[in-house]
């Protein structure tokens, strides 16, 4: 074979041997040291660690059996994603000469239209986690593999382009975790057959798909998924709230996200948190953040407060369960935070100026202020408070602490601020 040829067919071995020799890859913890077996083409040894990461190296076939064997029975992951591997028999020689292959990602490599043979699938049996990301994997090819992989737990099918779900003839019962986000599944009957495929699922993730809603009864979603216990609903097309009611027909689910959703636009991120987690009484996690037992009766009251101006016919069940629970709720007082102002008169001498002051500023601000309108030194003045209504009584109350807010010493509108300067002939007067 000339080097032309060598070039265009990069074979699984041959990128191991360049990537993992001693020259390219040190010695360290988890690598292990091969030498190479008599009449091999791999040059002296490789430093083999148990989890080879091979991406975007262009290999398109597997290369020497014998070799692959020889170097790679100690491999437990191994990824081999953006590479060009269109053909079954080819990934098949590399995964059985990996005898104790645990995790194996083919993503982004070209698999659209090639179909797995059952007599291949075999070597997949014990292969745990797959991630067949963005290869347009056939659902036929998928069946054959979940078939033959007893052990399967985690299966990852994103970006497949998928918009309907093919039946099989065998369930995979091992299987817990689905990632199938970024295809195009709208219709829920398709989603309902991941039940059946899957019948010991914990995990869906199901973002970035147009589902439009969730279409069974408790009865259904009870024995079609028993043991669903998390649910990704991200930018889906859910826009009832009936739909976000029936997730609590899943007997175990406990953790959802449902954010970027049509039903969600209109509300504020507060509103969206609250009126999602009144609805969801079991679900102990929401967008990936725990639910405390404060912040869900905080949600509750709020959901009473919000639909109890509602016509009878539009309030949903949860509102009369969560009235049965805290009854009927006053409306929250209306509070207005915005900054506080008000208008005194400041006195310095026989100078008087109307003042405008914010009541959250400090007496140190209010010197500031007063610095640039009388052209007087911070800390050469000293200020007092008059209160108009009360100060035949009590008189003036200076305003010693820099760092103390106005609005601690009651300040109302027509009241004075007298300035006194600390030192004489500053103003246009006598000193007080």
């Amino acid at each position: 074979m000339d080097s032309s040829d060598e070039e265009e067919e990069r074979t699984f071995i041959r990128v191991l041997s360049e990537k993992y020799n001693p020259e390219n890859f040190p010695y360290g913890q988890g690598v292990v040291v091969l030498p190479s077996p008599p009449g091999s083409p791999v040059k002296d040894r490789l430093f083999l660690p148990s989890i080879l990461v091979l991406n975007d190296c262009g290999i398109s076939k597997a290369g020497d059996r014998s070799d692959i064997e020889a170097f790679c029975a100690h491999v437990l992951e191994l990824d081999l994603a953006y590479n060009q591997l269109n053909d079954w028999g080819e990934i098949s020689t590399i995964v059985s000469s990996i005898p104790h292959l645990d995790f194996l990602n083919l993503s982004m490599n070209p698999l659209s239209g090639v179909q797995l043979q059952p007599s291949l699938a075999d070597v997949f049996s014990r292969v745990r986690r797959l991630v067949l990301i963005n290869t347009q994997v056939s659902w036929d090819t998928v069946h054959t593999l979940t078939q033959h992989t007893p052990e399967l737990k985690e299966l990852f099918l994103c970006l497949n382009g998928y918009d309907t779900v093919s039946e099989s003839q065998a369930s995979c019962p091992s299987l817990s975790l689905l990632q199938i986000t970024g295809n195009q599944l709208q219709d829920w009957a398709e989603v309902r057959k991941f039940g059946l495929l899957y019948p010991s699922l914990s995990t869906l993730v199901l973002a970035n798909n147009s589902v439009s809603s969730v279409g069974d009864t408790k009865e259904t979603l009870e024995r079609l998924f028993p043991n669903l216990r998390s649910i990704n609903l991200n930018n889906s097309g859910l826009s009832q709230w009936e739909d976000i009611e029936r997730l609590n027909f899943f007997p175990k689910l406990e953790d959802v996200k449902a954010q970027g959703m049509p039903l969600l636009q209109s509300y504020s991120t507060q509103e969206r948190r609250s009126l999602l987690l009144a609805q969801l009484p079991s679900v102990m996690v929401l967008n990936g953040s725990a639910i405390s037992e404060g912040e869900r009766e905080d949600a509750e009251r709020f959901f009473i407060r919000y639909y109890q101006d509602f016509p009878e016919q539009e309030l949903p069940q949860r509102y009369h369960v969560l009235v049965s629970k805290y009854g009927h709720l006053a409306p929250l007082a209306e509070v207005d935070l915005s900054p506080r102002c008000t208008v005194v008169d400041v006195r310095c001498g026989d100078r008087v100026e109307p003042v405008t002051l914010r009541l959250e500023q400090t007496v140190g601000d209010l010197k500031k202020q007063l610095k640039a309108l009388l052209h007087l030194p911070t800390n050469g003045i000293r200020l007092f408070h008059v209160d108009k209504e009360m100060s035949s009584m009590f008189g003036p109350e200076e305003l010693k602490c820099s760092f103390r807010a106005l609005h601690s010493y009651s300040i109302q509108d027509g009241d004075e601020i007298l300035v006194v300067p600390k030192v004489k002939n500053r103003c246009s007067s006598s000193d007080f």
